[in-house]
C-alpha cells in the first residue's frame, strides 16, 4: 500500500537534491527515508532514481510519479486545511526572525500560534537578515522576517510595518544642539551593524547616496552590544526608537537629531514560492497577521 510518508519522502528528495536534505527536512534518519523509497520502488517494480549520480537524480518513471505525488500532496493539505480542526494538525514551522524581533514581539508571535495551532512545532532561529534570507533559499526555514531589502521573484513577500530609528549616544558625547549635520556627525565614530544586517545594509546604501562617509565605524552583528557600546559612549549608533525609548527617557541615552533624518526600515515576511506542502497556509497566515510592529517597535 501507498503511503504519503513515501510520496512525501519522494517529493522532498527531487525537491532538495538528495537524501540527506529530505531526510533532515522530515525530520528522520536517512535510513528511513531511503526505507520509504525502497518500498515505492518494491511496489510499482521500477527503480525511481538513478543511483549512479552523486545527486537523487529521478528517473523517467520517478519522474512521472514526482508529478502525481505533487498533485496527492496538494490535495491532502487542502483536504486538512478545510475539514480537519487545526488541533490534529501537526507541523513544523521554522521560523526565522532578526534580533530586534526577538527581544521584542516574537513571544507573543509564538504564543498566537500556539493558541491557534496547538500541534505545531515551532522552532524559531534568530541570526542576521543575511543569515536568515540564505537559509529560507536552501528550505531550511519556512518564513523569515528581515527589513525589507531583498527582492527576489522566487520569495513571495508580504509588506509589515516600519521601525524608527534614531541616531543616539551617551550625553555629553555630541554637544552640538539639533539639527546635527551628517557631516559632523561623520566626525565621530559610528557603532554600525555591517552589510550583513538587513538595516545596516539599507543604511550603507541611504549614506552613500547622500556621499557621506564615516572614516571611523565599529561593527557589530549583536543589537544588545551595539547598545551597550553605544551607553558606554564609545561612538553614535543608530538604534530602534521605541524599544530604547525607556534610556532616552531616564537620560542614558540621547537621541540626535539629523539633516536629514534616518529613513525608517519597512519589514518584510518572506516564503518561498515553490512551497506548497511543508509550510501549511494557516499557519504562515497567522504569522503574517502576528507580525504587527505597532505596539513594541513603532
Amino acid at each position: 500500500m501507498i503511503t504519503f510518508k513515501q510520496i512525501e519522502a519522494l517529493y522532498w528528495i527531487a525537491e532538495l537534491g538528495n537524501f540527506e536534505a529530505a531526510a533532515s527536512k522530515l525530520n528522520m534518519s536517512q535510513s528511513a527515508i531511503s526505507k520509504r523509497i525502497q518500498e515505492l520502488e518494491e511496489t510499482f517494480e521500477v527503480a525511481l532514481f538513478d543511483r549512479s549520480k552523486r545527486n537523487a537524480r529521478l528517473t523517467e518513471k520517478g519522474g512521472e510519479l514526482l508529478d502525481y505525488a505533487k498533485d496527492l500532496l496538494e490535495r491532502r493539505d487542502y483536504l486538512l486545511e478545510r475539514v480537519s480542526a487545526r488541533e490534529v494538525l501537526v507541523r513544523r514551522f521554522r521560523l526565522g526572525v532578526t534580533e530586534l524581533t526577538a527581544l521584542t514581539w516574537l513571544p507573543a508571535l509564538v504564543e498566537a500560534l500556539r493558541q491557534a495551532y496547538p500541534k505545531v512545532q515551532i522552532e524559531p532561529s534568530v541570526e542576521l537578515s543575511s543569515e536568515l534570507y540564505h537559509k529560507l533559499e536552501s528550505d531550511q526555514l519556512d518564513l523569515i522576517v528581515v527589513p525589507d531589502v531583498y527582492s527576489d521573484a522566487r520569495f513571495v513577500a508580504t509588506p509589515l510595518k516600519s521601525v524608527e530609528n534614531a541616531w543616539m549616544c551617551a550625553p555629553g558625547l555630541v554637544p552640538e544642539a539639533d539639527p546635527v549635520s551628517l557631516e559632523r556627525l561623520a566626525g565621530h565614530t559610528v557603532l554600525t551593524q555591517g552589510s550583513q544586517s538587513g538595516t545596516g545594509l539599507i543604511y550603507e546604501r541611504w549614506l552613500a547616496t547622500h556621499k557621506v562617509q564615516m572614516p571611523r565605524t565599529i561593527t557589530s552583528h549583536n543589537l544588545l552590544v551595539q547598545v551597550g557600546l553605544t551607553l558606554s559612549g564609545v561612538g553614535v549608533s543608530y538604534l530602534p526608537k521605541a524599544c530604547l525609548s525607556h534610556l532616552i527617557e531616564r537620560g542614558a541615552l540621547r537621541s540626535i537629531v539629523t539633516t536629514p533624518g534616518l529613513p525608517r526600515i519597512r519589514y518584510a515576511a518572506l516564503h518561498r514560492a515553490d512551497r506548497q506542502f511543508g509550510l501549511n497556509p494557516s499557519v504562515a497566515a497567522l504569522a503574517v497577521r502576528c507580525c504587527d510592529f505597532s505596539r513594541l517597535l513603532l
